[in-house]
């Protein structure tokens, strides 16, 4: 089959097509004929060696962590999808690898596609939807009425953010620019700031929670526009000692974190805030519950540019290059 591969780690190596194998598939494994995947942050953090603390893959890897396509073979134990069914979803992160014509996934990380979605939208939603729901609904508990910051709405995970946190009934301030101003009103933000021109944290006080998906200098002042009791939510900034006892990363590399993270532990304590590091977690439940509110109309994708599978390598440039507004898909099939 064809994939897209690399070699090795690093920011200037090639993302090429070469021919792979054929994937196995075990007993609660089906095989998907792919027909889209996305590209998301972490893939070019994983293509420049930047998660080789917490992921690691053999060479020659196969990129790409979310997909859409339809079912081709079953394992002997699969009893919930069958041939033919089209399915979306996000494999674990030991099994990544959707930038091929196949791919192997346990059924568990699946689920069947929302109908009224084309396989390029579908396709786009299943790392930041499922990132996002844990986020407000496994960590912070996002309540009616409260008050939360979402980083770069206008992005991948910040598009679909807006519209997850208005349905649960929260007032929704975000950063985007100019260009992205009119994309994240429509999609329900009650307050935009133009980070271009405007600081966050002098403009917001009192905040229940922020969802991060920046890192650095924006996490740092996050910390001062919650109120005693808020939390952060990020998946850019640096993995803390909580993190490492909760994936179980084993003592050396909760350690290291713990030393890494000491400056993020200090803002927690002085701003009486907690601090979570979020590394999505593949299910296919909650894609179900993602899908009943596609389908109703809650919430709809947002995509920049489709790309075809050989032009990988330009649309890998283009996400890293910041502007894209939604998604970034890959149209395989």
């Amino acid at each position: 089959m064809k994939a897209m591969t690399i070699k090795k780690y690093g920011k200037n190596v090639p993302v090429v097509m070469s021919e792979q194998p054929m994937p196995n598939i075990g007993e609660h494994d089906v095989l998907v004929e792919i027909h889209a995947a996305s590209l998301n942050p972490i893939d070019y953090k994983i293509k420049e060696g930047r998660m080789k603390l917490l992921l690691n893959y053999r060479f020659p890897l196969i990129l790409g962590n979310d997909f859409s396509g339809v079912i081709v073979k079953v394992g002997s134990r699969v009893n919930t999808f069958k041939p033919g069914d089209e399915v979306y979803g996000r494999p674990r992160k030991n099994r990544i690898g959707t930038l091929a014509e196949f791919i192997a996934v346990h059924e568990e990380d699946i689920w069947l596609k929302p109908q009224n979605l084309s396989f390029e939208e579908a396709a786009s939603l299943p790392l930041i939807g499922l990132t996002t729901y844990q986020a407000f609904v496994d960590i912070l508990n996002l309540q009616k009425g409260q008050k939360i910051l979402i980083h770069a709405g206008s992005g991948g995970v910040g598009t679909f953010a807006i519209q997850l946190a208005k349905l649960m009934g929260a007032f929704v301030a975000t950063t985007a620019s100019e260009k992205g101003y009119e994309l994240v009103k429509s999609l329900g933000a009650d307050l935009i700031i133009n980070y271009k021109k405007e600081n966050f944290e002098e403009i917001l006080n009192g905040y229940d929670a922020v969802f991060d998906t920046l890192g650095g200098e924006a996490l740092e002042k996050s910390f001062r526009i919650l109120k005693p009791g808020g939390q952060i939510v990020s998946i850019s900034g640096m993995p803390n000692a909580r993190f490492g006892k909760e994936a179980k990363l084993g003592w050396m590399k909760t350690t290291i974190l713990s030393i890494a993270s000491r400056k993020i532990k200090a803002q927690e304590k002085k701003s009486q805030t907690r601090y979570h590091f979020l590394f999505m977690k593949p299910s296919g439940e909650q894609l179900k519950v993602i899908k009943e509110f596609i389908e109703g109309g809650l919430i709809k994708p947002i995509i920049d540019q489709v790309y075809h599978l050989k032009d990988a390598e330009q649309a890998f440039k283009y996400l890293e290059s910041g502007r894209a507004k939604g998604k970034v898909v890959i149209r395989i099939k």
